[in-house]
């Protein structure tokens, strides 16, 4: 497993790796139609290639096969982080994360924001983030609650 920055030729193992674990993995925690309003059947709902290439966009590449990605805004904030529905709890995240810190640490950057779905919230929890509220979001006309997370970073 190697982990790298974002290619353009990612995107669209991006755009259907989101699809199949909001579908098939966020479906524990939330409804078939909430999840179907936060990975509609269009996945190109937004703009993968252009939106991962202005971020710092880390996946999780086994052999050609993208077992994950987070993007890194430079606020800090944490959008995207989604692990491959084959690929859970198999150290995937734990891994993109290690490169989303190391490349806050080279930025600067001493605090990281994410929302965080009811599923990722114990992965961020172990990485040492704490729950700011809880809240309801809405996404094509369901609603979800997540958690607003934060943690802040040590300079090294």
């Amino acid at each position: 497993m190697k982990i790298r920055l974002f290619h353009q030729q990612d995107a669209e193992q991006i755009a259907q790796l989101f699809y199949e674990t909001v579908r098939q993995v966020n479906i524990r925690d939330y409804s078939n139609n909430q999840v179907e309003a936060w990975a509609p059947d269009n996945i190109h709902f937004r703009n993968w290639a252009k939106i991962c290439s202005e971020r710092f966009t880390y996946v999780a590449d086994d052999q050609g096969v993208i077992a994950g990605f987070g993007e890194l805004e430079l606020n800090g904030h944490i959008d995207c982080f989604y692990c491959h529905k084959n690929y859970q709890r198999m150290g995937v995240g734990s891994q993109i994360y290690s490169a989303i810190e190391a490349k806050a640490d080279e930025l600067g950057i001493n605090r990281f924001y994410v929302e965080a779905s009811i599923t990722a919230k114990p992965f961020f929890l172990h990485k040492g983030f704490s729950v700011i509220r809880e809240q309801q979001v809405e996404r094509r006309g369901e609603t979800f609650i997540n958690y607003a997370m934060e943690k802040f970073l040590i300079a090294r």
